[in-house]
């Protein structure tokens, strides 16, 4: 079964193919589709949706898309859903990490999570599916590894950053691999079955 994933940010379109191995997975560029889709929802849940039903709209064949960020308790769940355009810019990863450390200078609270959702339409319906990774903000970059806040999130599983664990290591106990997980597990209880 080939399928569509909602997205042009490489690194996550690495990760999901390391996490869901042995699925033939096609990104938006790789499947020559150029569209900016405006990620208003209120929830991870929702974006996901949002991403997923416009692909579907657009191709009618399975898609599976993703929203995912950072929330931290101290900072009333923020940056949430505006995690990847948090300083502003979409995507600029260090603009964010930049005020991240700052909002978080002298809080004692360091408690975060990072929140995946992913959606999974094909003709037999919508799924929807969750992953939470719990952790804290660390004070500065801990490593360089990874890829967005990944240096300023010290992982309770792995008792490292995000920043120092290799790809394996992340991808075992992260939100994103633990949601897919959910979602296979999901899809598997409705006969579909996502492998080659």
């Amino acid at each position: 079964m080939k399928v569509i994933v909602a997205t042009n940010n490489q690194n996550k379109m690495r990760e999901i193919r390391e996490i869901f191995g042995g699925i033939d997975l096609v990104s938006l560029a790789e499947a020559g589709i150029n569209i900016d889709i405006e990620e208003n929802g209120s929830s991870f849940v929702e974006n996901a949706l949002i991403k997923a039903r416009a692909i579907y709209d657009m191709v009618k064949m399975p898609v599976l898309s993703d929203d995912s960020g950072l929330t931290v308790r101290a900072l009333g769940g923020e940056p949430g859903v505006y995690s990847a355009r948090y300083a502003g810019a979409h995507g600029n990863s260090a603009a964010n990490n930049e005020l991240l450390i700052g909002k978080m200078r002298g809080k004692s609270d360091r408690y975060a999570e990072f929140v995946c959702a992913v959606a999974f339409i094909c003709e037999k319906g919508e799924f929807t599916a969750e992953g939470r990774a719990a952790g804290e903000i660390t004070n500065d970059y801990v490593g360089g590894g990874g890829f967005g806040y990944d240096p300023l999130f010290y992982s309770y599983d792995l008792q490292k950053s995000f920043g120092t664990a290799s790809s394996e290591e992340k991808n075992s106990v992260s939100h994103r691999a633990r949601a897919l997980k959910n979602l296979k597990s999901l899809l598997a209880e409705n006969n579909i079955i996502l492998d080659k």
